[in-house]
C-alpha cells in the first residue's frame, strides 16, 4: 500500500527575512495595510546577534515609540584629531541621537509588527527562492523541518549578509567596512558625549569611537578596508586602548562582551526584481559618514511602502512595476553618494598631517557654531557645502569638491 504525504503550503502576500528592526518595521508598516506578511529569524531569539554600534535618531525612534529601550540620550561628541586637538560640539538643549539597548529594541519593532498581524518563525532560513506560477515559491527550513511558503511580494532585509542578496544576485555594495567593538566597564568618559577618536593608527580613513551605554561604554572602530595594510580592526582596538595620548581613559576598562562585522555602504545599482525587493543594510543603505543603517532602512520603508502596498493588492509586481516603485530611492542614492565623497575629502583620503589640518579649522569658534547650527547626524550634506562655502580655509579643496559631487 502507498502513502501519500501532502505538503502543507502556506501563503502570504509578502515574506520578509531578516526580523532586525528594518524588517520588524516593514512587517509592521505592511501588515498595518492589510497585507499578510511573514517574517523569517534563522537565529533562535530576536536581537542576537547583533552587529552595531546601537545609536538610533530622533526620527527613526519617533516611528517607533519605542523610548523604553534607550540607555543614553546624547546631545554632542568630543572629537579627538590624530595629534590630541580635542573638539566638543553639540549643544545640551539638542538631542541628537539615542543609545539603545539593541536586543530590546530590535524585540520592540518585531512585536510592534506581530502586534498588526505579522507572523514570526524563529529558527527559519531560505534555502531556495523561485517564482512558480506567478508566485515566489520559498523553501525554507525551520526547526531543522522544510517548510513550502508562497507568497506575492519577498523582501530581503537580512543585513549585511544577506542571503536574499547573493541568491538573486543583486550585486555588491560600492563600499564595504569593517568594524570591531567591545562593551566595557569603567571607561572614563561622558554619559551624554560621544568620544571620536581619528589617526591612521587607530582608524585608517574613518573613525574609532566610545558611546556611552547606559552604566557601561561602547568602544569600538571601523575602518576602511584599503588603509588597513594588513591589520585588523582588532589591531586597530588594541591601539586604540594603549594610545598615548589617550590611554588613560581606558585604564579602568573591563570588558565584557566583544562584536564584529561589516558595515555595507552604498545603494546597490538595483534593489529589484520580479516580485522581490531589498531594504536597508541587504541594499547597501548604511551611511557612508556614520555606519548606520536604522534610520536609512526606516526611511526607505516609509518611501516606498504606500506604492508596495497598492501593488501587492494588485498583484502588479513586474520587475517594471517595482523599478516604477523604486524610483524615489534615486534621491537616497544621490545624497548617500554625496555624503561619501564628503566625507573622503575631509577624512577618508587625508592622511594624519591633513586630518590635523583640518582639525585646526573644525576647532575655530566660528565654525564650531557653524557645525551646531547645521549639523545633523541624519543629513551630512548641507554641513559638508556649507563648511566648504563659508570656511575661507576650506576653499583649497572646494575646486576638488566641486569637481568630484558633479562627476560622482
Amino acid at each position: 500500500m502507498v502513502t501519500l504525504s501532502l505538503m502543507v503550503v502556506h501563503e502570504y502576500d509578502v515574506v520578509i527575512v531578516g526580523a532586525g528592526p528594518v524588517g520588524g518595521h516593514l512587517g509592521r508598516i505592511l501588515s498595518e495595510g492589510d497585507l499578510s506578511v511573514l517574517i523569517l529569524e534563522e537565529h533562535l531569539e530576536v536581537g542576537k546577534p547583533f552587529q552595531c554600534a546601537g545609536l538610533v535618531t530622533p526620527g527613526a525612534m519617533n516611528r517607533t515609540g519605542l523610548h523604553h529601550t534607550v540607555l543614553s540620550d546624547v546631545w554632542g561628541a568630543r572629537l579627538n584629531s590624530p595629534n590630541g586637538t580635542t573638539l566638543l560640539i553639540g549643544q545640551p538643549d539638542i538631542l541628537r541621537t539615542h543609545v539603545v539597548c539593541r536586543k530590546s529594541f530590535d524585540e520592540g519593532c518585531v512585536r510592534q509588527a506581530m502586534e498588526a498581524g505579522a507572523t514570526l518563525w524563529l529558527d527559519s532560513r531560505p534555502t531556495s527562492a523561485e517564482i512558480i506560477d506567478h508566485r515566489m515559491e520559498l523553501n525554507i527550513t525551520r526547526e531543522g523541518e522544510s517548510q513550502t511558503v508562497r507568497c506575492r511580494l519577498l523582501c530581503g532585509a537580512d543585513g549585511a549578509h544577506s542571503w536574499t542578496q547573493r541568491h538573486f544576485r543583486m550585486g555588491r555594495p560600492k563600499e564595504f567596512m569593517v568594524g570591531f567593538q567591545a562593551e566595557v566597564s569603567g571607561y572614563d568618559g561622558s554619559d551624554v558625549c560621544l568620544d571620536m577618536f581619528t589617526g591612521d593608527s587607530v582608524a585608517p580613513g574613518l573613525f574609532a569611537w566610545a558611546i556611552p551605554n547606559g552604566e557601561t561604554h561602547r568602544i569600538g572602530v571601523w575602518a576602511h578596508p584599503d588603509r588597513l595594510d594588513d591589520r585588523s580592526c582588532e589591531h586597530l582596538y588594541e591601539a586604540l586602548l594603549e594610545h598615548p595620548l589617550w590611554g588613560n581613559r581606558f585604564e579602568n576598562a573591563k570588558e565584557t562582551a566583544r562584536f564584529c562585522g561589516p558595515i555595507p555602504c552604498g545603494l546597490l545599482k538595483k534593489i529589484h526584481k520580479e516580485r522581490f525587493l531589498l531594504f536597508g543594510d541587504a541594499a547597501g543603505l548604511c551611511k557612508p559618514t556614520t555606519g548606520g543603517g536604522i534610520g536609512p532602512g526606516f526611511d526607505q520603508i516609509h518611501l516606498l511602502a504606500p506604492a508596495i502596498i497598492k501593488a501587492v493588492r494588485a498583484d502588479k509586481l513586474s520587475e517594471s512595476d517595482l523599478k516604477r516603485i523604486c524610483k524615489p530611492m534615486a534621491k537616497m542614492r544621490k545624497d548617500q553618494e554625496r555624503a561619501r565623497i564628503l566625507r573622503d575629502l575631509f577624512v577618508t583620503s587625508c592622511d594624519d598631517e591633513e586630518l590635523e589640518a583640518n582639525f585646526q579649522i573644525f576647532a575655530k569658534p566660528e565654525v564650531v557654531s557653524l557645525i551646531n547650527e547645521v549639523g545633523d547626524i541624519e543629513k551630512p550634506v548641507p554641513l559638508g557645502l556649507r563648511l566648504l562655502k563659508d570656511v575661507p580655509q576650506f576653499r583649497r579643496i572646494a575646486v576638488k569638491a566641486t569637481w568630484a559631487l558633479l562627476t560622482g
